[in-house]
């Protein structure tokens, strides 16, 4: 939690993060959408995407048996976000939708927001009550810090509750085949963090009942050592800006 939301925000520092290890980031999608399903305020309640997003992204809500929609996102033309048809399709909606959104290194389009454009996203998302799903699976790949690829997360979810993530170690940890992952959701307070803990154990249990070990105790050991953080840090930075530069040689 700490990796994603940071050591110093607000809703970790009040204990009011619920959160559980999920069979990588793709079981934690799917656990996420089995628990707005089931408890979501809105009951016919839409799942929206960006008008391009990961694949998967599309066999997962239909597997949990929702309506996908679509707002604008990415255009075509520029190569860069469509701000204005986003804004405008997040406004038109009905309230208390799902919004599926990629916390940075938006795949597939490689397209983020500026935080000035965060900010304005959030404000349309405030304004009309929708729920936002944050999809985290490349943290530092986006940018040479790591701590600033959740930046929009951080943000939304220090002042606004109506937010969950999932979240995974397949690329930044190198652990794809040990499916290693999270889900965590903003709560209002303490009681509330231990309710949906609890509706956490009821979901999983009749999926996998438990996950890997093996993964986790290696996230664990790396982020609980300052040596090992920092080695780990490097070797991500390297990746990130390799990927980078190829991204700029194939063009």
């Amino acid at each position: 939690m700490e990796l994603a939301y940071g050591a110093d925000h607000p809703a970790l520092i009040e204990d009011r993060i619920a959160s559980m290890q999920t069979v990588s980031g793709t079981g934690a999608l799917y656990l996420g959408f089995q628990m707005i399903k089931k408890y979501h305020p809105v009951k016919l309640a839409k799942v929206y995407t960006p008008n391009v997003t990961w694949s998967l992204h599309h066999n997962i809500i239909a597997e949990c048996g929702f309506e996908e929609k679509c707002f604008r996102y990415y255009n075509t033309v520029t190569k860069g976000i469509d701000m204005n048809g986003m804004l405008e399709d997040l406004e038109s909606i009905e309230d208390g939708q799902v919004l599926l959104i990629q916390t940075s290194a938006q795949n597939p389009s490689g397209v983020d927001p500026t935080r000035e454009q965060w900010h304005e996203i959030f404000e349309v998302i405030k304004k009309k009550k929708h729920y936002v799903f944050f999809d985290s699976a490349y943290q530092g790949f986006a940018s040479d810090n790591y701590q600033d690829d959740t930046w929009s997360l951080k943000t939304l979810a220090s002042q606004y509750v109506r937010c969950q993530l999932a979240q995974s170690f397949s690329k930044n940890f190198g652990l794809y085949g040990e499916r290693t992952g999270t889900l965590s959701i903003v709560c209002t307070n303490q009681e509330e963090k231990s309710v949906i803990q609890t509706k956490f154990k009821e979901a999983c249990l009749p999926i996998y009942s438990n996950p890997p070990v093996h993964g986790a105790r290696i996230v664990d050991l790396i982020l609980s050592s300052k040596e090992l953080t920092a080695e780990w840090e490097q070797e991500v930075l390297f990746m990130s800006q390799r990927l980078r530069q190829l991204r700029v040689d194939i063009v």
